[in-house]
C-alpha cells in the first residue's frame, strides 16, 4: 500500500515543493516536510518535539543537507531556497522518486548508476525521529556528507541567530545540544563514528508559504554537527534525532516497530467491520486511498499524559493543539469509523474531566496554561459524539457515567453560562 510519484513531480521544483509530507508520533510532535526537502513554512522540521506533550512544540532539528560522493561526482540531494531567491544547491533534480509507504516516506536518488534510498519516521510515544539512508544499488562505494540544521523555537516562532551560542558537546555517537541553560537538551545521534562539530548559522533561508501568509519569511538555523560514512551497496546509515538520550540507533528494529503498529491499526479496522458489517461491506477489496485514511486518522490521535489513559485530537498539523470543537466533531470519523471504539471512549472520558460551568473547552493553549471556554457549540457536539459512540457500541455504562455531566450541562445552559450562553424561549 503507497502513493508514489516519479521524476514528473519530483524533478519539478515547483510541484516537489508544493507536496508536502507528515509524520506524528501520538504524544502531538511531528516531523514535516516538502517532497523536494526545501523549507517553505516555519513548521517545517524533522523533530518538532512536544515538551509537554501534547503542548509546547518546540522546532529541534531543522534538516539535513546531504551531499553523495560518488565515482568521483558530487550530487547534492538537498535543496535551499535563500533570501535572495537563489536556489542552491538544487538536490530535488536528483531524486528519482517519492512513495509514501503506509505513513513513512521514502525518497530515491539516483546519482549516476547509483540508488539511495531515505526513509523518515517516528518512534511513537517518544520524542524521536529516524532518517535513514540505504546504498540499494551502485557499482561502487558512496561517500555520504550529511549536515545537521537544528533550532529552538516555538514551533509558531521564527528565528534570526546573531550572536546566540548554542551549547554544543560532543558524546559518544553524535552530539547534545542546549540550546539555553534551562532549555530541554536533545541529541543527534548516528550509527557513523566519522562526525565533526560545528556552529556555524545558516542564514537568510526563504519561506515561500510564511510570505503568502502575511508573515516573516526569514530564518536562520545553526549547523552543529556534520556526519561522513562510506557506504558500501546493500549498507544503511541512521541519523537519530531526540530528547531521549537512551534513545536506539537499531533503525531496522524501529522500522519493523512502527511497521507493525501500521498493519495492527488497519487490521483492527478489518477486524471491527468484518464483526460488525459483514454483509455490508468488505476492507479486503477496499481501495489503497482508503486504507490510507485509516493510518491519516491515527496521525491526530494523542494522549493527554497528565490524565490516566487520557486521550484527545489534535485539530490540524501544523498549527493546531487540541480543540474541543474540532475534536467532537471529528472523533465520529477518527475512532468509530476506524474500528477503535475504545479511543472514542477515552477521548470523551477526558474531555468530560474539563467540563466547566456546562462548557466544553474549546482550546487548549500551546503552553499549557488553563484551557479556554470560548465556544458556543463545542458542548453540543460533545453530547452528539456520545450519541454516536452510544449507536455504535451499545455503551450504557459509559452512559452511566456521564450522565450526571450531561444533566448538569443543561442545567447551566437553562440557567445561562458563560457569555451569556443560555437556553431562548424557542428551545435553541
Amino acid at each position: 500500500m503507497s502513493i508514489n510519484f516519479g521524476r514528473e513531480i519530483c524533478g519539478d521544483r515547483t510541484k516537489s515543493e508544493e507536496y508536502e509530507w507528515l509524520v506524528t508520533n501520538g504524544i502531538g510532535s511531528y516531523a514535516s516536510g516538502t517532497i523536494s526537502g526545501m523549507l517553505t513554512r516555519r513548521y517545517h522540521g524533522l523533530l518538532v518535539g512536544a515538551l509537554k506533550p501534547p503542548l509546547e512544540r518546540s522546532l529541534l532539528l531543522s534538516k539535513l543537507d546531504e551531499t553523495a560522493k560518488y565515482r568521483d561526482q558530487h550530487y547534492p540531494l538537498h535543496t535551499n531556497r535563500w533570501a535572495d531567491g537563489a536556489v542552491n544547491p538544487s538536490g530535488y533534480q536528483n531524486i528519482e522518486s517519492f512513495t509514501l509507504e503506509g505513513t513513512i516516506p521514502k525518497w530515491r536518488f539516483a546519482c549516476a548508476d547509483a540508488i539511495l534510498q531515505k526513509r523518515i519516521w517516528m518512534q511513537h510515544g517518544q520524542n524521536t525521529t529516524y532518517i535513514q539512508y540505504v546504498l540499494e544499488r551502485g557499482s561502487s562505494p558512496m561517500m555520504l556528507s550529511i549536515k545537521a540544521l537544528v533550532n529552538y523555537r516555538d514551533y509558531h516562532g521564527n528565528t534570526i541567530g546573531d550572536n546566540w551560542q548554542m551549547q554544543v558537546d560532543r558524546i559518544e555517537k553524535g552530539v547534545c545540544i542546549r540550546a539555553f541553560p534551562t532549555a530541554t537538551p536533545f541529541y543527534l545521534l548516528s550509527d557513523s563514528s566519522n562526525f565533526t562539530l560545528a556552529h556555524d548559522w545558516y542564514k537568510g533561508f526563504d519561506l515561500a508559504i510564511e510570505r503568502e501568509r502575511g508573515l516573516s519569511d526569514r530564518e536562520d538555523h545553526l549547523h552543529v554537527v556534520t556526519f561522513d560514512i562510506k557506504l558500501e551497496v546493500g549498507e544503511a546509515l541512521t541519523i537519530l534525532a531526540s530528547t531521549d538520550a537512551r534513545a536506539s540507533l537499531d533503525s531496522k528494529v524501529a522500522l519493523q516497530l512502527e511497521r507493525d503498529r501500521e498493519t495492527k491499526l488497519l487490521g483492527t479496522w478489518h477486524s471491527f467491520y468484518s464483526l460488525n458489517y459483514s454483509s455490508k461491506i468488505s476492507t479486503q477489496s477496499a481501495p489503497d486511498w482508503i486504507k490510507h485514511l485509516v493510518l491519516a486518522a491515527d496521525q491526530f490521535i494523542v494522549d493527554r499524559p497528565e490524565l490516566d489513559n487520557g486521550k484527545t485530537i489534535i485539530a490540524g498539523y501544523h498549527w493546531f493543539s487540541d480543540w474541543g470543537r474540532d475534536t467532537m466533531i471529528s472523533l465520529a470519523g477518527l475512532t468509530l469509523a476506524t474500528g477503535r471504539p475504545e479511543i472514542a471512549r477515552s477521548i470523551l472520558l477526558t474531555f468530560a474531566q474539563y467540563l466547566d460551568r456546562g462548557m466544553l473547552p474549546n482550546r487548549f493553549p500551546d503552553v499549557g496554561e488553563k484551557p479556554e471556554y470560548n465556544t458556543v457549540d463545542a458542548t453540543l457536539w460533545y453530547f452528539e459524539a456520545i450519541r454516536a459512540y452510544h449507536a455504535t457500541t451499545g455503551d450504557d455504562q459509559l452512559l452511566h457515567h456521564l450522565f450526571p455531566a450531561l444533566e448538569e450541562v443543561i442545567d447551566w445552559h437553562c440557567q445561562g453560562t458563560r457569555y451569556n450562553i443560555h437556553l431562548d424561549s424557542d428551545g435553541l
